[in-house]
């Protein structure tokens, strides 16, 4: 399955840390999937809501079938099943039996590249620990306000084996080992290495440049080129119902960008598929593309932003956040002993608390570390006005949702000119470039050097 032949020469965003940064994170794309199971939408009154979970049909046939062996390992009619409904599951949206089949062929060949990538790191030796899984998963739940089990308990009910996720986290922080050690030391940097990237940047002021995420679907026979098309309408079409395309691509984009949720961060015209370009020249910010062929399969992007290279005003906020998780999903209609206690709470820390290092005193254990946002890519629209009109030192309202309240701080705020990314910066930039460039060579070295039976699947 060939990748795609694209120049790796996107700039990360400010305040990107690059990927070998990132890959200190445990299983970041899993997290990424895992945002949208317990995610909630902030609503004026300060309660949040989320779309039904999708409603599941049975699984389709025989789940013990062999439909795939890689290199011996096999991939089950189970393994299809459960990676189709976590598909569903994550984007909030009814999936029929139809759709779901039509996940298939995609599902098997992500399936069969996490075989390869996994066999990868057994060969090199690279073990990732069951405390390692476990505690990626522990992190997902507490950044998403959930509670012990919550995410295994909300999985399972809609029939997806938690094994599923745990095998999602395992591979993809073997994954991220075993490219760090494969760029070796090309993860070095010279100083003047940085410095002919500054000034080529600089170069660059008065230009437009676009802020893009992407999803690479790729085909390795013409034979499948309308099955990969067919497959991207799918995908297309849930974006445009609102499927959070973070989620979609670090579950389907055959990029590594998938470990940013499909984030190429901030690219010029000359630095992507020159049909790509194009697109992001006519679309305006948030459009989700129709398909674009490009070499080696299609890519699906949507424009975040647009900019001038060297002036990019923007407000940071230094944001302290506090996490009361419900004992159980909430019922606004009848709720629980713990979860109004949990709203007194709340309001008490609204009203009583006067600066971050105060909230962080009285909060304990249910307070975050304080984080640095951009108030600009705020969303929704109501949480960005009221975090512009919210006084520093001063506490929100407590805002609800079905798994917990959150009550947020700013502590000080400043205005920057983003335009022109740091030194620390364009060093990361650097290398995840080069770890990209290391993720496509290999993994296309191991599908010519394997062994792969696909059976009556289509693919």
């Amino acid at each position: 399955m060939p990748m795609r032949q694209r120049p790796s020469t996107h700039r990360s965003r400010p305040g990107h840390r690059g990927f070998v940064t990132k890959a200190r994170r445990l299983a970041a794309a899993a997290t990424i999937v895992a945002v949208s199971l317990a995610g909630t939408a902030w609503l004026g009154d300060g309660v949040s809501a989320r779309p039904a979970a999708a409603t599941l049909p049975a699984p389709s046939g025989d789940v013990s079938r062999i439909v795939a062996i890689v290199n011996g390992s096999v991939v089950t009619g189970a393994d299809i099943d459960n990676r189709a409904r976590l598909f569903a599951l994550s984007t909030n949206l009814p999936m029929t039996r139809d759709v779901l089949d039509r996940l298939t062929p995609q599902v098997i060949r992500q399936l069969i590249d996490e075989r390869l990538r996994l066999q990868e790191s057994q060969r090199r030796k690279i073990a990732v620990t069951d405390k390692q899984v476990a505690d990626a998963i522990e992190s997902i739940e507490k950044d998403n306000s959930m509670t012990p089990g919550a995410l295994r308990q909300r999985l399972e009910g809609q029939g997806v084996a938690m094994t599923t996720l745990i095998d999602q986290v395992r591979t993809q922080i073997a994954w991220s080992r075993v490219l760090r050690e494969q760029i070796g030391a090309e993860g070095r940097l010279t100083p003047q290495r940085v410095d002919a990237q500054e000034a080529a940047i600089k170069a660059e002021t008065g230009k437009p440049e676009y802020h893009v995420s992407e999803i690479f679907i790729p085909y390795d026979d013409p034979s499948h080129e309308d099955e990969a098309r067919r497959f991207a309408d799918t995908v297309i079409q849930q974006l445009r119902r609102g499927a959070p395309f973070a989620v979609v691509a670090a579950q389907f984009s055959q990029s590594q960008t998938a470990l940013q949720g499909g984030d190429l961060g901030w690219v010029q015209p000359n630095q992507v598929d020159p049909e790509v370009a194009r697109v992001i020249a006519e679309m305006p910010a948030g459009a989700v593309s129709n398909p674009i062929h490009v070499a080696g399969g299609f890519a699906i992007v949507s424009l975040r932003e647009k900019r001038i290279i060297g002036n990019d005003p923007a407000t940071l906020i230094k944001l302290a956040s506090v996490v009361l998780p419900f004992d159980a999903a909430l019922d606004p209609a009848h709720p629980t002993d713990q979860q109004v206690k949990q709203l007194e709470h709340a309001k008490k820390l609204q009203t009583s608390v006067h600066g971050c290092d105060q909230l962080q005193a009285q909060a304990g254990g249910s307070a975050t570390p304080p984080q640095i946002i951009r108030l600009e890519n705020v969303n929704p629209p109501k949480l960005r006005d009221m975090l512009a009109n919210l006084p520093d030192g001063k506490a929100s309202e407590p805002l609800v949702s079905p798994t917990g309240i959150t009550v947020v701080m700013p502590c000080m705020r400043e205005t920057k000119n983003l335009g022109m990314p740091s030194k620390p910066e364009i060093a990361n930039q650097i290398i995840s470039q080069r770890i990209e460039l290391a993720s496509r060579q290999l993994l296309r070295d191991l599908h010519r050097r394997a062994a792969i039976e696909v059976r009556n699947s289509g693919v």
